[in-house]
């Protein structure tokens, strides 16, 4: 099935209802989805920002403030919020989305949210191709959140120039903390609630593995926020 050149057109013109039909047909695998995203292959740069961790560690406060910082530098932000799914509908339970409602007036920032559909390693299974179509919607920055990840799901490597892993303080030992799988993706670790006991020795536990780690850890940031 084509694509309607009613919805091809205002994809192109930069309508947001359009990019918004245009996610659904590709989520749900529709033969029209699928044309799509061959027209709009390779095109848009936008630079794309994973930010990964475990439930409740603070990924939608510290998205919710990266975007802010992106529109002060003028960029056209999307945001990818991967949540759980409903157990009952199967569709996503938003929570994300929620936390950063003070945007959605904003004509440059667009936020999706995907559910998981029971998929593994912290993304939806369209993720990758929903990320193809906001390139080439033009925006210049792209924050995936991913669901809540445990140990094993690195999937987040994959599509992001960048990975942020949050973590937070006394959230169990830092050593046994390090040999998780995704520990190895994180470009930057931020420890949030930073102002709350144990944040100082958090960073430091995570500066001294860096620093066993030698060459490979080269690059790699330990931040602390407080929001």
């Amino acid at each position: 099935m084509s694509i309607p050149e009613e919805l091809w057109r205002r994809f192109q013109e930069g309508d947001p209802r359009a990019l918004a039909r245009a996610l659904t047909l590709v989520e749900s695998g529709h033969p029209a989805g699928r044309e799509l995203l061959k027209r709009v292959r390779g095109k848009g740069r936008a630079k794309v920002v994973g930010v990964t961790g475990s439930p409740g560690a603070g990924k939608s406060t510290l998205t919710d403030r990266l975007i802010l910082e992106a529109r002060k530098r003028g960029e056209r932000v999307a945001v990818l919020a991967v949540d759980p799914s409903s157990p009952f509908s199967g569709g996503a339970i938003l929570g994300d989305r929620i936390r950063m409602m003070r945007h959605h007036q904003d004509p440059g920032v667009y936020i999706r949210s995907m559910a998981s559909r029971g998929a593994l390693g912290g993304l939806a299974g369209a993720t990758v191709a929903a990320l193809s179509l906001l390139e080439a919607f033009g925006f210049d920055r792209i924050f995936v959140e991913t669901v809540g990840v445990g140990q094993s799901e690195v999937d987040i490597a994959r599509v992001a120039d960048t990975t942020l892993l949050v973590l937070t303080p006394a959230a169990g030992d830092a050593v046994q903390a390090f040999k998780a799988g995704v520990m190895e993706i994180a470009d930057v670790f931020v420890v949030s609630k930073s102002d709350v006991a144990g944040a100082i020795q958090t960073r430091a536990d995570l500066l001294a593995l860096l620093r066993l780690r030698g060459p490979a850890a080269a690059g790699i940031c330990v931040l602390g926020t407080s929001v």
